[in-house]
C-alpha cells in the first residue's frame, strides 16, 4: 500500500499485478507476430492460430480465459499453448515484485520498461533466433531518455551502453575472424547496448559475464539433447535477459562476492 492524494491507501501491488497480466497479453500478441513481416500488431484483432476465429473478449482476459476455456480454443477445441497464460503470469508477477521493491517513482518506471521489453526479447529470439530492432534499439533509446528522469545517471547510461555493445561486438569479430563463422548475431550486440543503457557499464559487464555462464551451461545441455552436436544453434538472448535481471536486482552483492574471491 502508498499513500495516495488526500491520504488514500493505493493497493500499488494487486495494481501492477493486473497491469502486468493485461500487458502480458499484449506481449503475446509481440512474441506472435513482431517477426512476422508485414504483419500488424494491431489488425486484425486476436484470434485462434488454428482456425483463424476471432476471440471474443471474455475469451481474451488475461490469465482467467485460459483457465475458464480449459485451456481450448471455444471455436475449434485446439488445445491453447500454456505459453499464453505463462507471459500473461510471469509480467503480471514481475510486475507486482518489481512495484513491491520500488514503490511509486521514476525506479520503479524505469524498472517496468526496461522487463516490459525483456519479456518478448526472450520468447521471440527462442522462436525463430531473433532480435527485432524495433524491441532492441527502441529499448536503447528508452533506456537513455529515462535516464535524464530523476533519479537517473545519464552518463552511466551512455557509458554502459558503448561499453555493453562494444564489449559484445569485438567478441563477436574475434571469434568470427577465428573461427571463420558467425558465434552471435548482432541483434545480442544491440540487445547488450540496451541492457547498458538501463544498468550502466558495471551492469552491462556483469550481463555478458554471467549470460556468458549461463549461456555455456545451457548450450552443454543442448548439445547432449540434440543431435547437431557442436553446431546446435543456441538463441544467446534468453540467457543475457536473465541475467540483466540479476544484475539489476542483485548487482551490487553479486559484485561484492566476485571481488571478495
Amino acid at each position: 500500500m502508498t499513500a495516495g492524494a488526500g491520504g488514500l491507501a493505493i493497493p500499488v501491488v494487486p495494481l501492477a499485478f493486473l497491469a502486468g497480466a493485461c500487458l502480458g497479453s499484449f506481449f503475446n500478441v509481440l512474441i506472435h507476430r513482431l517477426p512476422r513481416e508485414g504483419e500488424s500488431i494491431i489488425r486484425p484483432g486476436s484470434r485462434c492460430p488454428a482456425c483463424g476465429r476471432a476471440i471474443k473478449p471474455w475469451e481474451n482476459i488475461p490469465i482467467l480465459s485460459f483457465l475458464f476455456l480449459r485451456g481450448k480454443c471455444a471455436g475449434c477445441g485446439e488445445r491453447i499453448s500454456w505459453r499464453y497464460p505463462g507471459v500473461e503470469l510471469l509480467t503480471a508477477a514481475g510486475f507486482a515484485l518489481m512495484a513491491w521493491g520500488d514503490g511509486i517513482g521514476f525506479p520503479l518506471l524505469r524498472d517496468a520498461v526496461f522487463f516490459s521489453l525483456l519479456v518478448p526479447i526472450v520468447f521471440i529470439d527462442i522462436d525463430h533466433r531473433i532480435i527485432p530492432d524495433e524491441l532492441s534499439l527502441g529499448g536503447l533509446m528508452a533506456g537513455l531518455l529515462l535516464a535524464f528522469l530523476p533519479g537517473g545517471a545519464w552518463r552511466q547510461s551512455l557509458l554502459g551502453a558503448a561499453v555493453g555493445g562494444g564489449i559484445l561486438y569485438a567478441t563477436a569479430a574475434l571469434y568470427e575472424k577465428a573461427t571463420g563463422r558467425e558465434g552471435m548475431g548482432g541483434g545480442d550486440v544491440k540487445l547488450v547496448a540496451m541492457i547498458g543503457a538501463f544498468l550502466g557499464w558495471k551492469g552491462a559487464v556483469l550481463t555478458i559475464f554471467l549470460g556468458s555462464l549461463l549461456g555455456v551451461a545451457g548450450g552443454v545441455w543442448a548439445m547432449r539433447k540434440g543431435q547437431e552436436g557442436l553446431k546446435t544453434a543456441i538463441p544467446f538472448g534468453p540467457y543475457l535477459c536473465v541475467a540483466a535481471l540479476v544484475a539489476r536486482h542483485l548487482g551490487e552483492s553479486v559484485w561484492g562476492l566476485l571481488l571478495r574471491t
